[in-house]
């Protein structure tokens, strides 16, 4: 899969792209990098209706090419280095999102996988109204 990056286009059209292909799958948009295997803070998560000039310090056009077998750490990677965007990739965990910092090294292909099957686990062992909290 291809992704074009360029300042017009906008967070949530480049999230559609990505959850298309990974449904159990997020890609977050933050105003700062995160640290290697550390969370971002909530506060510095991107509206999704910005576009992403109003976000990137790399202003190059250009795509990204995003594999089943890279690993999170590639993709976040590739997105700082080559266009100055900060990203943390969420994976579904029943009826949550938790983000991948610890399992970073994993590829796109293994988090998607691991979050259809916790979202099965969830829906077969949990009534409808069980929410999972954050905290």
């Amino acid at each position: 899969m291809t992704i074009t990056i360029n300042d017009k286009k906008k967070i949530f059209e480049i999230q559609k792209e990505f959850n298309d292909l990974f449904p159990y799958l997020q890609i977050q948009f933050f105003t700062k990098p995160h640290k290697p295997g550390g969370l971002s803070p909530k506060n510095q998560m991107v509206d999704t209706q910005k576009i992403l000039g109003e976000c990137r310090t790399i202003h190059t056009k250009g795509s990204i090419i995003i594999s089943p077998t890279q690993s999170v750490k590639t993709l976040e990677q590739s997105f700082q280095n080559v266009f100055g965007l900060s990203v943390q990739v969420f994976r579904k965990s029943g009826k949550v999102w938790l983000e991948t910092n610890v399992t970073d090294d994993w590829t796109l292909e293994e988090q998607n996988k691991e979050g259809q099957a916790l979202s099965r686990i969830v829906k077969k062992d949990r009534p409808d109204d069980f929410h999972l909290s954050e905290d």
